[in-house]
């Protein structure tokens, strides 16, 4: 825990530096971001660690890392950032908007969370929304340091840490070129998500297994448009979500097989007291869907 040490004066700008330092986990990608020298932020740290009487961070070869006293300080700065901005959207409205970011992976993000936002801007039109798009490990990363409200995940969670508000189950659907027959797929390429974790990879190299497809290939992408286009150009097979299937159904080259299996989609937010109010918006409106 941080020590008391008499009345501190920590400046909400300083706080600010620190909150970038410790999401970039380095001082020289924080200055750049910030706009800043180097040894500007270096001295601002310094002074906070100072006033603090304790060490925030531990430098090492790739950057910096936050120590115990550190994490403590991250959690508060982001209440304390996130206050002030709710103060600022009070007071004057016009100039000062709510905001919201949200995480989720690029499949999820593909059109399911485009539509709920759809329906949410007509009853929220003062929130500004931003959406980041990485797998679901790294948003989870994101989420306990702060820099996301909220995401889209799926599978397991640390539940003293995290809780889930919202879920939904998401059809799968097989997609291939309409020129092979699925009875001769075991001779396709199995199109997949580069990232290891990726649920919709697993589920096509599950497939390929469960149905003995023998000689498969494996082509990786780091995009679903990727994905999506290469089997429209007939290099293989992948799995994904029905909803991004149906919103490209004018693609004549690709056929659909919907799956028995559906996969359970949760919105995870941090286990704490107080939340955003626009995100307590968002998780009201969810409960409603």
């Amino acid at each position: 825990m941080i020590p008391k040490r008499g009345l501190l004066f920590l400046e909400s700008h300083d706080l600010w530096i620190f909150k970038h330092v410790a999401e970039l986990k380095s001082v020289s990608k924080a200055a750049e971001k910030l706009g800043y020298v180097q040894p500007n932020v270096s001295q601002r740290i310094k002074s906070l660690e100072d006033e603090l009487g304790v060490r925030l961070f531990i430098r090492n070869n790739r950057g910096v890392t936050l120590t115990d006293e550190g994490l403590v300080l991250l959690e508060y700065t982001n209440q304390i950032i996130q206050l002030m901005d709710e103060a600022k959207s009070v007071v004057k409205p016009k100039k000062w908007r709510e905001s919201l970011t949200l995480g989720a992976s690029q499949t999820i993000s593909a059109v399911r969370i485009p539509q709920l936002f759809s329906s949410f801007f007509k009853e929220h039109k003062n929130i500004d929304v931003k959406v980041r798009t990485h797998d679901t490990q790294k948003l989870q990363e994101m989420l306990s340091y702060g820099e996301l409200d909220g995401i889209f995940a799926y599978g397991t969670f640390n539940s003293s840490q995290f809780e889930s508000v919202y879920s939904y189950f998401e059809k799968i659907v097989l997609i291939s070129p309409k020129k092979i027959k699925f009875e001769k797929q075991y001779e396709q390429t199995l199109i997949v998500n580069s990232n290891p974790n990726c649920i919709y990879r697993n589920k096509t190299l599950g497939l390929s297994k469960e149905n003995k497809f023998l000689d498969s290939t494996i082509m990786e992408f780091d995009s679903l448009e990727s994905i999506l286009q290469a089997v429209h150009d007939g290099l293989g097979i992948s799995i994904i979500p029905a909803d991004v299937a149906k919103s490209r159904k004018e693609t004549q080259s690709i056929q659909y097989k919907e799956l028995s299996e559906t996969i359970k989609i949760d919105f995870i937010i941090k286990r704490k007291k107080q939340h955003p109010k626009s995100l307590t918006k968002f998780i009201r409106f969810l409960a409603l869907q």
